[in-house]
């Protein structure tokens, strides 16, 4: 949390859902599945082999973590349901979402449901992972969020309901020592107010502001709001920094186990960084629109 931040001035009768756990991954679009994997690779990103949702024109890499990851998702078959992802495309590649963990989607529907939330009964998605052993069919229970639950940022609530079969030791370990998600950025036009309107997910006590930043604590990661003006505050280095119509996800935190040795392969690799007291910064056109902030903590 930022030193010397200050509870928003807010009603302390709002309660977090109980059955949501934190963040579990985050989305980022890109437009050649393939070259951005590469491309990732190159970050010191340990890639699962490639999966395909069943059914649908879009296919993913993921970059597994110990208790979150990063899903590299691109299109494969325009003519078939994207989920929306072309019209995110037409516009630019970048985070464009995230999912947060629970453990029984059943039961944090109906803990949605009694804070109020009109939600769908879970719905279960399948994908083909592509082992050089042969195909295997990892297994999903979503929630689908609504989008006035999470303003400024598309969600949803997912289940693992195959775990071992997408988070093997063996994709665990990153050449960068990255160690998982810390937190996400997202532009908007006015942090408090945005963040205010979270608070039936995660309850008056996960949120607090300062310094033109207002931070909810997911219980496991941090979603930051801040304005244009405050995104350059946060990365005066980066310049100039992309521009959107605001909302949109411009960065991501990422904990390592050894900052110098993540800027070591960088260097090695010739990605262009800038070095910060905690580890180093990554500019967005060499992380396909994602400003990349790796820190040792």
């Amino acid at each position: 949390m930022t030193t010397g931040a200050l509870p928003l001035p807010i009603a302390d009768n709002a309660k977090p859902v109980p059955a949501i756990a934190g963040i579990d991954h985050l989305l980022i679009g890109v437009r050649d599945l393939e070259h951005a994997a590469r491309q990732w690779r190159r970050l010191g990103f340990q890639l699962t082999p490639r999966g395909r949702h069943i059914g649908w024109g879009t296919a993913n890499y993921c970059i597994m973590f110990e208790a979150d990851y990063l899903e590299l998702l691109g299109i494969v078959d325009p003519a078939q349901f994207t989920n929306n992802l072309d019209r995110f495309l037409d516009t630019r590649e970048g985070l464009m979402g995230l999912a947060f963990a629970t453990g029984d989607t059943a039961s944090c529907a109906a803990d949605l449901r009694r804070a109020g939330f009109q939600v769908e009964p879970p719905r279960q998605l399948k994908r083909v992972l592509e082992l050089p052993e042969g195909e295997v069919l990892p297994e999903f229970g979503l929630v689908m969020l609504p989008p006035a639950a999470t303003p400024g940022v598309a969600a949803f609530i997912c289940q693992h309901l195959t775990p071992g079969l997408v988070r093997r030791p063996e994709w665990l370990h990153h050449a960068n020592r990255a160690r998982g998600i810390v937190s996400l950025t997202v532009v908007v036009d006015n942090p408090a107010d945005t963040a205010f309107d979270w608070l039936p997910l995660f309850g008056a006590d996960a949120v607090q502001t300062a310094n033109k930043v207002t931070v909810i604590d997911t219980g496991h990661g941090h979603i930051r709001f801040t304005t244009a003006d405050g995104l350059a505050q946060l990365y005066p280095a980066l310049e100039p920094l992309p521009s959107f119509p605001t909302p949109w996800i411009a960065a991501m935190k990422i904990a390592v186990a050894d900052k110098a040795r993540c800027r070591d392969h960088l260097r090695f690799e010739n990605v262009l960084t800038i070095k910060t007291g905690k580890g180093c910064l990554v500019p967005p056109e060499e992380a396909n629109g994602v400003i990349i902030e790796f820190v040792e903590e």
